[in-house]
């Protein structure tokens, strides 16, 4: 990949239409001038609106868990970037996205002679991981790791950005709850900023000294989620109190989320995931190895969560409002 850094690479982004998946284009679009392809597998072409106006995204209608399919998709790439993860749902489903796709994935690259991948991960995987989530995606990286291609794997801890359904979602709440009850307050974080996420996977590709190591994409700075929950409240202008909820009780609560028809609040399963601090463990390389320096969250949060700003300002068509 490196040796056509320059030179029109193509590119598959699987997950691509996430927004992870959208700040990479965006920056590998910059990064190579219009030139090359960037092609992004999605099940709906209106899942892909927004990469439309770049120029060289070419977004194809495809099922990457067919396994038929996906080599033709990943036939004549340079590197293939592997994006896609759940958040939310059963052992099975967690199973199916985090290891059999993986797998599917590394078979689609030996037959299409793809020998380069960069693969985000998470934080906190590693054996005895408390949660289907971290030890779905523990047999994930294990799957690719013994591939024998050329892996790069990125674990980054919470990601936040202008689209995110973290930060976001602490603001909305509290913009119509009086209080706020929280189960694991005392959790700990080291949000990501999602451009820095994105540099990180165009430095792996364009580095070959990166291929085979794994790098942790953290922040500067560790926060407990009570205190995100509070800061997200107070950038959006509606700060309200918090309740921290024992875990027994904060147990029941997602127990009673997860099951409401489309929820993505919590579930028993993220309960689980909080135990394990969402921060580097400086085991391995961080970003700064990368040549990137962590963005803080106090120098962006606040302007997108700002009112009017970031997801707030479809505030006024939700609402009817012109």
């Amino acid at each position: 990949m490196s040796q056509k850094a320059n030179s029109a690479p193509r590119i598959t982004l699987l997950g691509g239409t996430g927004y992870v998946g959208r700040a990479i284009a965006r920056q590998l679009v910059e990064r190579h001038a219009g030139s090359g392809r960037i092609v992004v597998p999605t099940r709906r072409l209106s899942h892909g609106a927004a990469l439309r106006p770049l120029p060289t995204v070419e977004l194809v209608e495809a099922d990457v868990f067919d396994a038929e399919r996906l080599p033709q998709l990943l036939a004549g790439s340079d590197a293939v970037v592997n994006l896609i993860a759940i958040l939310h749902g059963t052992t099975s489903q967690f199973a199916r996205t985090h290891v059999e796709l993986p797998r599917r994935i590394a078979a689609a690259c030996q037959q299409a002679k793809v020998r380069r991948l960069v693969h985000l991960s998470a934080l906190g995987v590693g054996p005895g991981a408390p949660s289907n989530y971290l030890r779905s995606k523990t047999e994930g990286e294990a799957v690719l790791q013994a591939a024998g291609l050329d892996l790069t794997m990125l674990r980054p801890s919470v990601i936040f950005g202008a689209e995110d359904r973290f930060l976001n979602l602490f603001a909305e709440l509290q913009a119509v709850a009086p209080v706020v009850p929280l189960a694991g307050s005392g959790s700990r974080y080291q949000p990501v900023w999602v451009e820095d996420v994105a540099r990180a996977v165009l430095a792996c590709l364009d580095r070959p000294e990166t291929i085979g190591q794994v790098y942790e994409c953290t922040g500067p700075n560790v926060y407990t989620l009570g205190e995100l929950a509070r800061l997200a409240g107070g950038w959006a202008g509606h700060a309200r109190p918090q309740i921290p909820l024992p875990e027994g009780i904060g147990r029941l609560q997602a127990r009673v989320m997860q099951m409401l028809p489309g929820s993505t609040l919590m579930s028993l399963d993220n309960i689980d995931s909080m135990k394990t601090p969402n921060i580097a463990s400086g085991k391995v390389p961080g970003l700064v190895a990368l040549g990137i320096v962590p963005t803080a969250l106090e120098a962006v949060a606040p302007g997108y969560l700002a009112p009017g700003q970031g997801r707030a300002r479809y505030d006024r068509f939700r609402a009817g409002r012109p």
